[in-house]
């Protein structure tokens, strides 16, 4: 199953930047780690804002929901990020579906 993650980073005013980015570092070293195993598909940096875009590949929501919650950054600052999650489907399954759909 696909699903795009989007997700929004904040971090309390008791933290450094620097702080941030020790956080951030780990979790990147997992992102780009679980993108070599093929469970991230692709992953996306928005410039200039604290948000990632990711495509990922799972089996089940409950397995992407144990995924996010242990991420390094939900372990470390998690009450401070926001992830939206979206489920994806391919685009030539839903153009398969529509002409189905179509009268015969």
């Amino acid at each position: 199953m696909l699903y795009l993650l989007d997700f929004q980073v904040e971090y309390s005013v008791t933290m450094t930047q620097q702080d941030l980015f020790s956080i951030w570092s780990k979790e990147a070293e997992v992102a780009l780690g679980a993108k070599k195993e093929g469970i991230v598909v692709d992953l996306w940096k928005c410039v200039g804002e604290r948000r990632v875009i990711a495509i990922v590949n799972v089996d089940s929501p409950d397995t992407l929901d144990k995924i996010l919650f242990t991420l390094p950054i939900m372990q470390e600052i998690g009450q401070h990020v926001q992830v939206k999650v979206t489920s994806l489907r391919r685009y030539e399954d839903f153009a398969a579906d529509v002409n189905d759909l179509l009268p015969k």
